[in-house]
Protein backbone atom coordinates (compact mmCIF):
# COMPACT_ATOMS: atom_id res chain seq x y z
CA UNK A 1 0.00 0.00 0.00
CA UNK A 2 1.30 3.49 -0.87
CA UNK A 3 1.49 5.71 2.48
CA UNK A 4 0.30 9.05 1.56
CA UNK A 5 2.68 11.13 3.81
CA UNK A 6 5.94 9.60 2.27
CA UNK A 7 4.43 9.88 -1.19
CA UNK A 8 3.08 12.97 -1.74
CA UNK A 9 2.45 12.19 -5.73
CA UNK A 10 0.65 9.43 -5.51
CA UNK A 11 -2.99 10.69 -3.89
CA UNK A 12 -5.69 8.99 -5.11
CA UNK A 13 -8.01 11.15 -7.34
CA UNK A 14 -5.09 13.25 -8.55
CA UNK A 15 -4.14 13.64 -12.19
CA UNK A 16 -0.41 13.14 -11.74
CA UNK A 17 -0.19 10.11 -9.51
CA UNK A 18 1.63 7.59 -12.12
CA UNK A 19 3.39 10.60 -13.47
CA UNK A 20 4.02 11.86 -9.87
CA UNK A 21 5.43 8.74 -8.80
CA UNK A 22 7.92 8.73 -11.55
CA UNK A 23 9.26 12.25 -11.20
CA UNK A 24 9.44 11.28 -7.37
CA UNK A 25 11.39 8.04 -8.03
CA UNK A 26 13.64 9.95 -10.23
CA UNK A 27 14.35 12.47 -7.99
CA UNK A 28 15.10 10.28 -5.45
CA UNK A 29 17.13 8.08 -7.58
CA UNK A 30 19.53 11.25 -8.94
CA UNK A 31 19.74 12.97 -5.29
CA UNK A 32 20.45 9.71 -3.70
CA UNK A 33 23.10 8.67 -6.56
CA UNK A 34 24.24 12.55 -6.32
CA UNK A 35 24.48 12.91 -2.41
CA UNK A 36 26.37 9.40 -2.00
CA UNK A 37 28.65 9.88 -4.85
CA UNK A 38 29.98 12.74 -3.54
CA UNK A 39 30.32 11.54 -0.14
CA UNK A 40 32.03 8.61 -1.39
CA UNK A 41 34.15 11.01 -3.29
CA UNK A 42 35.04 13.11 0.09
CA UNK A 43 35.76 9.92 1.83
CA UNK A 44 38.79 8.62 -0.73
CA UNK A 45 39.88 12.45 -1.28
CA UNK A 46 40.33 12.29 2.58
CA UNK A 47 41.79 8.46 2.57
CA UNK A 48 44.48 9.58 -0.18
CA UNK A 49 44.99 13.08 1.48
CA UNK A 50 45.57 11.70 5.11
CA UNK A 51 47.76 8.56 3.94
CA UNK A 52 50.07 10.73 1.33
CA UNK A 53 50.73 13.10 4.49
CA UNK A 54 51.15 10.01 6.56
CA UNK A 55 53.56 8.08 4.23
CA UNK A 56 54.83 10.36 1.54
CA UNK A 57 55.15 13.46 3.38
CA UNK A 58 52.82 15.14 0.44
CA UNK A 59 49.05 15.65 0.67
CA UNK A 60 46.99 16.54 -1.97
CA UNK A 61 46.78 19.80 -3.65
CA UNK A 62 43.46 21.50 -3.26
CA UNK A 63 42.22 18.99 -1.16
CA UNK A 64 40.03 21.09 1.08
CA UNK A 65 38.67 23.11 -1.85
CA UNK A 66 37.73 19.72 -2.94
CA UNK A 67 36.13 18.82 -0.13
CA UNK A 68 34.29 21.91 0.19
CA UNK A 69 32.29 21.36 -3.12
CA UNK A 70 31.99 17.83 -2.47
CA UNK A 71 30.06 18.62 0.49
CA UNK A 72 28.08 21.60 -1.16
CA UNK A 73 26.73 18.41 -3.22
CA UNK A 74 26.45 16.37 -0.54
CA UNK A 75 24.24 18.89 1.51
CA UNK A 76 22.13 20.02 -1.39
CA UNK A 77 21.95 16.86 -3.48
CA UNK A 78 20.36 15.22 0.31
CA UNK A 79 18.44 18.56 0.99
CA UNK A 80 14.82 17.59 -1.67
CA UNK A 81 15.27 13.74 -0.02
CA UNK A 82 15.22 15.00 3.83
CA UNK A 83 12.66 17.04 2.66
CA UNK A 84 10.36 14.66 1.03
CA UNK A 85 10.91 12.06 3.39
CA UNK A 86 10.05 14.02 6.56
CA UNK A 87 13.25 13.40 7.69
CA UNK A 88 13.96 16.74 9.34
CA UNK A 89 14.40 17.86 13.18
CA UNK A 90 10.53 18.84 13.89
CA UNK A 91 10.24 20.26 17.32
CA UNK A 92 6.54 18.49 18.48
CA UNK A 93 6.32 19.50 22.22
CA UNK A 94 3.12 21.40 21.73
CA UNK A 95 1.49 19.28 19.52
CA UNK A 96 -0.33 17.05 22.23
CA UNK A 97 -2.07 20.37 22.82
CA UNK A 98 -3.23 21.26 19.34
CA UNK A 99 -6.66 19.60 16.99
CA UNK A 100 -6.40 17.65 14.05
CA UNK A 101 -7.43 20.94 12.34
CA UNK A 102 -5.08 23.43 14.15
CA UNK A 103 -1.85 20.58 12.92
CA UNK A 104 -2.91 20.80 9.30
CA UNK A 105 -3.16 24.58 9.54
CA UNK A 106 0.21 24.50 11.00
CA UNK A 107 1.72 22.10 8.69
CA UNK A 108 0.30 23.70 5.87
CA UNK A 109 1.88 27.45 7.09
CA UNK A 110 5.25 25.17 7.96
CA UNK A 111 5.30 23.70 4.63
CA UNK A 112 4.11 27.02 2.58
CA UNK A 113 6.88 29.42 4.79
CA UNK A 114 9.63 26.10 3.52
CA UNK A 115 8.66 26.67 0.39
CA UNK A 116 8.91 30.40 0.08
CA UNK A 117 12.36 30.41 1.75
CA UNK A 118 13.66 27.45 -0.86
CA UNK A 119 12.21 29.10 -3.74
CA UNK A 120 13.55 32.79 -2.62
CA UNK A 121 17.07 31.25 -1.73
CA UNK A 122 17.25 29.44 -5.52
CA UNK A 123 16.47 32.72 -7.16
CA UNK A 124 19.03 33.92 -5.64
CA UNK A 125 21.99 31.53 -6.36
CA UNK A 126 20.59 31.69 -9.64
CA UNK A 127 21.63 35.10 -9.76
CA UNK A 128 24.64 34.61 -7.99
CA UNK A 129 25.27 31.98 -9.97
CA UNK A 130 24.86 34.32 -13.34
CA UNK A 131 27.33 37.12 -11.49
CA UNK A 132 29.82 34.24 -10.99
CA UNK A 133 29.69 33.21 -14.81
CA UNK A 134 30.05 36.96 -16.05
CA UNK A 135 32.75 37.52 -13.46
CA UNK A 136 34.27 33.93 -14.29
CA UNK A 137 34.66 33.74 -10.38
CA UNK A 138 36.63 30.49 -9.69
CA UNK A 139 38.50 28.41 -6.54
CA UNK A 140 41.19 29.82 -4.91
CA UNK A 141 44.21 27.03 -4.98
CA UNK A 142 42.69 24.59 -8.15
CA UNK A 143 41.02 27.66 -10.40
CA UNK A 144 37.23 25.88 -10.42
CA UNK A 145 34.62 27.56 -11.63
CA UNK A 146 32.03 28.31 -9.03
CA UNK A 147 29.37 29.02 -11.12
CA UNK A 148 28.58 25.29 -11.83
CA UNK A 149 27.77 24.88 -8.38
CA UNK A 150 25.59 27.64 -7.26
CA UNK A 151 23.43 26.73 -10.19
CA UNK A 152 23.51 23.40 -8.47
CA UNK A 153 22.30 24.39 -5.15
CA UNK A 154 19.62 26.66 -6.78
CA UNK A 155 18.03 23.79 -8.57
CA UNK A 156 18.22 21.61 -5.58
CA UNK A 157 16.87 24.26 -3.77
CA UNK A 158 14.09 25.09 -6.26
CA UNK A 159 13.25 20.91 -6.17
CA UNK A 160 13.00 21.42 -2.33
CA UNK A 161 10.82 24.06 -2.39
CA UNK A 162 8.32 22.43 -4.69
CA UNK A 163 8.58 19.17 -2.69
CA UNK A 164 7.64 21.86 0.43
CA UNK A 165 4.34 23.20 -1.62
CA UNK A 166 3.35 19.45 -2.74
CA UNK A 167 3.38 18.52 0.57
CA UNK A 168 1.25 21.51 2.14
CA UNK A 169 -2.27 19.70 1.40
CA UNK A 170 -0.90 15.80 2.89
CA UNK A 171 -3.40 14.42 5.03
CA UNK A 172 -2.20 14.09 8.90
CA UNK A 173 -1.54 10.85 10.10
CA UNK A 174 -1.33 9.72 13.59
CA UNK A 175 0.90 6.79 13.28
CA UNK A 176 3.90 8.09 11.22
CA UNK A 177 4.95 11.14 12.73
CA UNK A 178 6.79 13.54 10.58
CA UNK A 179 10.40 14.21 11.19
CA UNK A 180 12.50 13.37 13.83
CA UNK A 181 11.38 14.48 17.51
CA UNK A 182 13.44 17.05 19.54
Amino acid sequence: MIHPQRYPFSQTGTVFSCEGMILKKLLETACGILAGLALFAIMVLTFLDVSGRKMLDHSITGSLELTELLMVVVIFGALPLVSERGEHVVFDSLDGLFGDAIKRIQRGLVHLLCAAALLGLAWLMWSTGADFVASGETTAQLKILKAPFIYGMGLLCGFTGLIHLSMMFNPLDHDDAEGGAL
